[in-house]
């Protein structure tokens, strides 16, 4: 397991998730869940959520910045998580992919980690679940890079 190294005290410790494509409703839903959930990188971290416009924004943003973990709505944007997929593989630290629908099926979740992507979550978000899923995958994603700084910037 991972052990993030002890930081200064006085520095805000954050890990960023980049959402993609989420209505207002979900985009809540979802910081209400992380922000009641514990980063497993340290305890003492918080989950700092940055709503990203599509695609394109999202890939100039973590060209600047290290972002462990990005979620993609299926339902909204249907190819948007594929095409993420592809330019990650041209990041030199890329975030891990968790797909969400409404439709997450067999099929869906067989799809998405085939071509790469971290996990499915279904729709409507079970708290658990995601605090789970995100927590995992921010671990596997610390584990595969450099230990992370005091302070990650923050998606535009």
């Amino acid at each position: 397991m991972y052990s993030a190294p002890r930081l200064a005290a006085h520095a805000p410790l954050t890990a960023n998730v980049a959402l993609v494509g989420f209505e207002a409703d979900d985009q809540a839903s979802l910081t209400k869940i992380l922000g009641y959930t514990e980063c497993p990188v340290a305890p003492d971290w918080k989950w700092k959520i940055q709503p990203s416009r599509g695609v394109e924004s999202t890939v100039a943003a973590l060209r600047r910045n290290r972002v462990p973990i990005v979620l993609c709505d299926r339902d909204r944007m249907p190819d948007a998580w594929k095409e993420l997929l592809e330019r990650f593989a041209g990041l030199p630290e890329p975030p891990l992919l968790i797909v969400t629908s409404r439709l997450a099926d067999e099929r869906l979740w067989a799809e998405a980690l085939n071509l790469g992507a971290y996990d499915v979550l279904a729709k409507p978000f079970d708290s658990a679940e995601v605090a789970r899923i995100a927590g995992l995958a921010c671990l596997r994603w610390y584990q595969r890079h450099a230990a992370p700084p005091a302070l990650m910037n923050s998606v535009a």
